[in-house]
Order: C-alpha cells, then sequence, then structure tokens
C-alpha cells in the first residue's frame, strides 16, 4: 500500500513538473508560427513574461464593476448636477491617502536641484511647482502662521498638501512615474545609481524621462552609455565574444517586458466616486443591499465603537464657528486637515475619502455627465497627441535653451514642456482620417453643444454655430426645402457669466472646511485648473493592466477590518 502511494505521488509531482516545464516552452515559443521569442537564432523578438503586477508603493487594488454614479440623496442645492446614472470602471490602483506635504517636497527639492532657478533658462520651472501658501491668510484672521510653517515645518509633514493647482497636482504624478521607474531601473541594475555618480550631470536636458527612455536610452545623460550596467539577459550568438569587463551586456528594458511602471495620474471623477462609495461592503452576492450616503457604511458620521464613540469619522466643519468640537471633547482632532490616515478608511482601504481636503480628479467641468455617450470608465478631457518628429524623422526632445513657458490667466508662468522631455503636438485630421472612435484632438467639450468652448464666452460668435449661453429671439429660422437655415438667427444681448470652461475642473469630497453635506461622494463640485485653495489636495492613480480580478474567492457579504488606524 505504501509503495503504492509513493508511486502515486512521484507520478503526481512528475505531471506538475511536466507541466510546469511545457507551459514554459509553451511562453517562450510562438503557437502560430514555431518561431522562439528571445532567442538569437529567430532575431531575438521579445515577448515579455507577465506576473500579475504588485500593488505600486502607497496605493490598494480597487476592483473594478459597476455602480450608480451619482447622488442618491437629496439635492438640496438644486444645482442638478449629480442626475443618477450607472457606470462601469476598470480595475485601478489608488493612494491610500492624500500627497503629504513631506511627499511633495521630495518633488521640490528634486525640481530646484534638476533646474536650478539660479540658472536663466530654467528661472520660471521650480517657482511653477511651488504651493501657494498665502492661500491660508485671511483678511479678518490669524491664520497667517500657516502660511509660513504649514507646508514645510515637520509638524506638517504628514498632513496632506494644500495650494496646489489642478496643473500642478499633475506635474507631481508626471514626475513620479520617472521616480519610480528610475529607481526600478537603478534596484535592477541596468542603470547605475546616478546619486552616487559625482562625474554624472543628469541636470536640465539630462533629467531622466521615461518616455525617452522608451524611445532612445542612449540620448539620456548626454549620450553618456557608461551609465548602463546590464539589461535583460539576452543569449550569445554561438562564437560570439565575450562582452568586455564592466560593458553593458543584453539589452535595454521595453514597455513589452512589464518591468516599468504605468504612468501616474489624476484619478477620473468616476474612478474616484467609485473608490469613496465602495458599494461592494453593501453588497449580498451580485445585489446591493441599500444605498451609501459616506464612504462609510451607515448613515451618521460619529464612530459607534465603544473605545471611540460619538467621535467624528471624518474631518469636516461640524456648525458656523465649530471646526473641531469643544475643548476636552474635540470630535474630530482637527480644525484644519489632519494627518493622513487619522480616521478609519473605507472598505478598499482608502483614508480620507470624505473630509479632511476635497481632491482634484483628472475631469474638465460640465454639469452633466454624458452617460449616453459612454457608459465605461468615462473621462471627459481627452487631448490626443503624438510625438514630434523633426525633418530628418527624429523624435524632438526638449533642449534647455528651448523651454516654452505659457502665462495663466492668473499671471502664473508655468513651462509647456521640462528640457528632456520629448514634444508632443496634437494630432492632425490626417491622423484621424476615417476613424470613427474619435475625430479630434481636444474632447474637453465633446457633445456639450458649445463646440468653441472657451472662456471668453460671450464674445461675439459666428452666428451660424449653435450658442449655449445666448437665445435666439425668433424661436424659428428661415429653412430651405432641404432644412438648412438660410437666415441668421439674432440673439438676444444679455450679458451672461459663468466659470465653467475647458481649463475648469471638478473636484471632490468634502474638506475640513466644508459642512456635513459636501462628505456625499457624489458631490462635485469646480474651479479653473490655475486655482489653489487651503482645502484641495490630491491623490495619484494609475491603471492596471492584466486580470480585472486578483482574489478570485467570493463572498456573499465581505468582511473589513477597521483596525489599520
Amino acid at each position: 500500500m505504501k509503495s503504492t502511494l509513493k508511486l502515486l505521488g512521484l507520478l503526481v509531482i512528475s505531471t506538475m513538473i511536466f507541466s510546469c516545464n511545457s507551459s514554459r516552452r509553451s511562453s517562450s515559443k510562438s503557437s502560430l508560427t514555431g518561431w522562439n521569442f528571445n532567442d538569437p537564432s529567430y532575431g531575438n523578438y521579445v515577448k515579455g513574461d507577465f506576473k500579475d503586477v504588485n500593488t505600486p508603493s502607497g496605493m490598494v487594488h480597487i476592483e473594478g464593476g459597476t455602480f450608480t454614479m451619482g447622488l442618491v440623496q437629496d439635492d438640496v442645492m438644486f444645482d442638478w448636477n449629480t442626475t443618477p446614472k450607472q457606470m462601469h470602471v476598470r480595475s485601478f490602483f489608488m493612494d491610500e491617502a492624500e500627497v503629504t506635504n513631506s511627499e511633495y517636497s521630495l518633488f521640490m527639492q528634486y525640481t530646484k536641484d534638476v533646474f536650478p532657478p539660479s540658472d536663466p533658462q530654467f528661472k520660471h520651472i521650480y517657482p511653477s511647482v511651488l504651493p501657494d501658501t498665502l492661500v491660508w491668510r485671511k483678511g479678518l484672521g490669524n491664520t497667517n502662521l500657516l502660511s509660513e510653517s504649514y507646508l514645510r515645518h515637520p509638524a506638517y509633514s504628514d498632513y496632506p498638501v494644500v495650494g496646489v493647482t489642478w496643473i500642478q497636482a499633475n506635474q507631481y504624478c508626471k514626475w513620479r512615474t520617472n521616480a519610480v521607474n528610475l529607481k526600478i531601473l537603478m534596484d535592477k541594475g541596468v542603470i547605475t545609481n546616478i546619486f552616487k555618480e559625482d562625474s554624472l550631470e543628469f541636470r536640465g536636458r539630462n533629467n531622466f524621462d521615461t518616455d525617452v527612455y522608451l524611445t532612445d536610452p542612449y540620448v539620456l545623460f548626454d549620450g553618456d552609455s557608461t551609465i548602463y550596467k546590464k539589461g535583460i539577459p539576452v543569449p550569445r550568438k554561438k562564437g560570439e565574444p565575450k562582452p568586455e569587463k564592466g560593458a553593458f551586456t543584453g539589452r535595454q528594458v521595453t514597455s513589452s517586458d512589464g518591468i516599468l511602471s504605468q504612468k501616474f495620474r489624476l484619478p477620473t471623477e468616476t474612478e474616484w466616486e467609485y473608490a469613496a462609495k465602495a458599494i461592494f461592503e453593501n453588497r449580498e452576492y451580485n445585489n446591493i443591499r441599500g444605498r451609501k450616503k459616506y464612504a462609510w457604511s451607515g448613515k451618521y458620521t460619529r464612530n459607534r465603537s465603544r473605545s471611540k464613540r460619538g467621535d467624528q469619522l471624518a474631518n469636516f466643519k461640524q456648525g458656523k464657528g465649530n471646526y473641531s468640537g469643544i475643548a476636552g471633547w474635540s470630535n474630530d482632532g482637527a480644525d484644519i486637515p489632519n494627518a493622513v490616515r487619522s480616521y478609519p478608511p473605507n472598505a478598499f482601504g482608502l483614508y480620507d475619502m470624505s473630509g479632511n481636503v476635497a481632491e482634484w480628479v483628472s475631469d474638465v467641468y460640465r454639469p452633466l455627465v454624458d452617460s449616453e455617450a459612454n457608459d465605461f470608465n468615462y473621462f471627459r478631457g481627452n487631448i490626443y497627441t503624438k510625438k514630434l518628429i523633426d525633418e530628418n524623422g527624429k523624435v524632438v526632445i526638449v533642449d534647455d535653451s528651448e523651454v516654452e513657458i505659457d502665462t495663466l490667466v492668473n499671471g502664473s508662468i508655468v513651462p509647456k514642456a521640462l528640457p528632456g522631455t520629448i514634444k508632443y503636438i496634437p494630432i492632425t485630421k490626417d491622423d484621424t482620417y476615417m476613424r470613427r472612435n474619435y475625430s479630434f484632438a481636444d474632447n474637453s467639450d465633446l457633445n456639450d453643444g458649445d463646440k468653441k468652448s472657451t472662456k471668453d464666452f460671450d464674445a461675439d460668435k459666428d452666428q451660424r454655430v449653435p450658442r449655449m449661453y445666448d437665445s435666439p429671439i425668433r424661436p424659428e429660422a428661415e429653412r430651405d426645402t432641404l432644412g438648412n437655415i438660410i437666415s441668421n438667427l439674432e440673439y438676444d444681448k444679455k450679458r451672461r457669466t459663468t466659470l465653467i470652461s475647458n481649463k475648469t475642473r471638478v473636484y471632490k469630497g468634502g474638506s475640513w472646511a466644508d459642512r456635513e453635506y459636501w462628505l456625499d461622494p457624489a458631490q462635485r463640485r469646480y474651479f479653473p485648473e490655475y486655482i489653489s485653495t487651503n482645502f484641495i489636495g490630491f491623490r495619484c492613480a494609475t491603471d492596471k493592466v492584466g486580470p480585472m480580478v486578483r482574489d478570485q474567492k467570493k463572498t456573499a457579504t465581505p468582511r473589513y477590518s477597521y483596525s489599520r488606524r
């Protein structure tokens, strides 16, 4: 009997080994042509080895699904901009907390080192990333001390950064992508540790950029190839001499290898709301058991646990002149933004999705979310671009002396593109010829009835273009037999004002300065992308590649512990 069991065990083990080996062989060979991937005998054509990606540092996995986006409670403001609609969201990763002062300070310090403001060609770059600390000043308030201390004092290092515009939040996301990928390449030994190389100049145009590395690695660092140590191993052909000692071996990393991180970005409005609501904790099998008003389960803002009973579950303004409760019973623990992770997370493991600071999302604001146009990963604000190619067929990279600046409406100066990055231009009609999915580069005002959406909305416009803000005097226009208008419409002359344009961005969530009403994740407000406040911060998101679901196990009712504090 024992010998039989041993024989069965050996058979099972050998079968497993054979299946593993066969799967490895099949993965390294084209099943349709029989060619070997990553083999010099077959041209060394690349096929990466994909494994489910690890959760990026500081982030949590948000499993996608369907949910009801928009208002599910009373609309006491009567602005009708959160009409409920059903949406689907793809799986993604999201920061478990807002970007803090210390994390943003790292970005500031790096920018100052790489683009020193003392150099005339870089003088506008470092100031463009500095948060506006003067947002703390009040004409009738003693808050100037916060202007001096909130950003840089170590007491506030773990507090969410504020005073950042939507534009600055996007600059941080781009820098974070490069910083993470630079560390990946240094950890794998592809690139030497550039911070230890005294002779290496990586300022200005020599700044590391992920897109440039993937386009042509040897353009980086002023063409100094000695920084590259070892790449992806490549088998040598028979008779090929061994590389010299210290020479670069293998090949450079490509996007097909799946090694580099996906780009960090601001979450879309749909993603942010989906992640904040975390409705899966309110489900039983595939049914939703009731609606959620806040990021946590339940209809009250106070903690019901025995040890924390009565404490607020978020940081918000509880009444006129009441930002934190009575002394001795500071029931939300803060009168300005509090340190991140000071309150229990929601079911996804995300902190401060209700309260503390509101957060920028990537969308251009419009009063209505057009779910009829797209109910799959909805986003408004796509601007499609392409790499600029010179007359020699090479990708154009911004040089130190070619930094173009843009002056914003409020007078701030920002660079259009940083030195050492690829220059992008909007796609043209030739690029969209006979396409069905998109027709032009800027889709910010797609389907909103205002083809020429602009901050100069009250300027004289072509009479033939439909107007969003000016009503025609006559209800009917003269038309020919084919239905074409043969006379110009007359519009009223009433002067109107609006803050809504293609430069207006959505921000979500309540803040320390907001009343309870704004804690509902469905609420949406907007500001121009160049405006900063003392109550808006941000967090990053990034796409998840591969399977939508990480854990195939299903439970009728999810369980989540609030022990993480």
